[in-house]
């Protein structure tokens, strides 16, 4: 009985074009999208903007300094005036402009203070603080050379002076446990957690089919057990949401080089999430009572466990309150595992525990449609 009713279902998904596209077709596109644009925003060059009005060889030596910094690249517009330029920037047409004044060369070569103005666009801090960094970093490089020729004419030796500029406090940074992450990392396992949960649009509007054109009651009247039909239904689904995985996994690794890690525990957190996600769709077919409220659901469920669970961005950028909320989805545990394998090369030894929570969240929604699908059957259309 189990298997004619899978066989059943599978044969009405495959007629089904649009589930493939929302299951596939469409996490595919947000894949592109968003991993196309972050990682662009990743490997993006900062363009600084610059005027030099000095023309020494002092200042082009301290332009040339800024274009030496990898990520860093120098452009200067020898159409336009500064005070041009400063219009653009008030009027949000340009983020920022580095001026070198006349003078630079001789101040700094006399030993006095020579001034660099950063002119900047108030509402692009963002894009700005790099460059305002880089400028400061210099600033203090010119200090230590002045510093270091001040001590050495006073007759001090060269390994005296290193000791003297030596920095009080190094930091020193290791990253443990992990190879290169870029947004790629967050965009696929993300997505693809994500759209499992669109299965639940499916499996709703298959049970309200099979309600409201008199199977369920048809059903009812023999000695099918309800967990017979559950798993019928369930099993078709289970396969639609494995094969979803493997393939838009594929496509992110095959496509933009993601490295899926160890593959026994890719398979093992992917067939937790299966379970997990068409458990919630037992659960929500047996509970909904139209299929608008079964989509408003699934939405809420879909959408909302994305912003929690930190399936668009890092947990790192949200308060500590919904970090604290993140853990109580099922996302939060899938996109954890995923990231652990493949960021941080974890094993299935170590993400077992995200695994059953997963499967515990799997065992409570399908208690859940076992305990309702009882009163779904006395709404069945005789």
């Amino acid at each position: 009985m189990i298997r004619s009713m899978a066989r059943k279902e599978i044969v009405l998904m495959l007629k089904e074009k649009g589930l493939f596209f929302w299951l596939i077709g469409m996490p595919i596109l947000f894949i592109v999208l968003f991993g196309s644009v972050l990682n662009k925003v990743d490997d993006a060059t900062i363009t600084v903007r610059y005027v030099d009005l000095d023309q020494s060889e002092i200042s082009r030596q301290f332009i040339e300094t800024i274009g030496k910094i990898e990520g860093f690249e120098l452009k200067t517009d020898t159409s336009r005036t500064v005070e041009e330029q400063i219009e653009q920037i008030r009027e949000g047409k340009q983020s920022s402009l580095v001026v070198v004044p006349k003078g630079f060369g001789e101040n700094l070569a006399s030993g006095r203070q020579a001034t660099v103005t950063l002119y900047r666009d108030a509402a692009s801090d963002t894009s700005v603080a790099p460059i305002r960094a880089v400028l400061q970093n210099i600033a203090l490089q010119y200090r230590e050379q002045k510093l270091s020729g001040a001590l050495a004419r006073t007759g001090i030796g060269e390994a005296e002076v290193k000791q003297i500029l030596l920095e009080p406090v190094h930091i020193e940074e290791a990253k443990e446990n992990g190879t290169s992450f870029n947004m790629v990392a967050q965009v696929v396992p993300g997505y693809t957690v994500m759209f499992v949960f669109f299965i639940m649009i499916n499996m709703v509007r298959r049970f309200l089919q099979d309600r409201d054109s008199g199977m369920i009651a048809r059903l009812a009247s023999t000695k099918m057990d309800a967990h017979v039909y559950l798993i019928g239904m369930w099993i078709p689904n289970i396969l639609a949401v494995l094969l979803q995985c493997v393939v838009l996994l594929a496509f992110g690794h095959y496509v933009y080089r993601l490295p899926l890690g160890d593959l026994t525990a890719i398979s093992a957190i992917i067939a937790a999430l299966a379970l997990c996600g068409t458990a919630f769709g037992l659960a929500l077919a047996v509970t909904s009572r139209s299929e608008n409220q079964g989509n408003a659901i699934t939405q809420v469920i879909a959408l909302g466990g994305a912003l929690f669970g930190g399936l668009w961005f890092p947990l790192d950028f949200l308060p500590e309150t919904m970090r604290l909320i993140a853990r109580i989805t099922p996302q939060y545990w899938a996109q954890k595992a995923l990231q652990d394998v493949m960021v941080r090369s974890a094993d299935l030894s170590l993400v077992w525990p995200s695994i059953a929570v997963l499967i515990g969240f799997a065992a409570a929604a399908l208690l859940l449609a076992l305990w309702r699908f009882r009163r779904f059957v006395r709404t069945a259309t005789g």
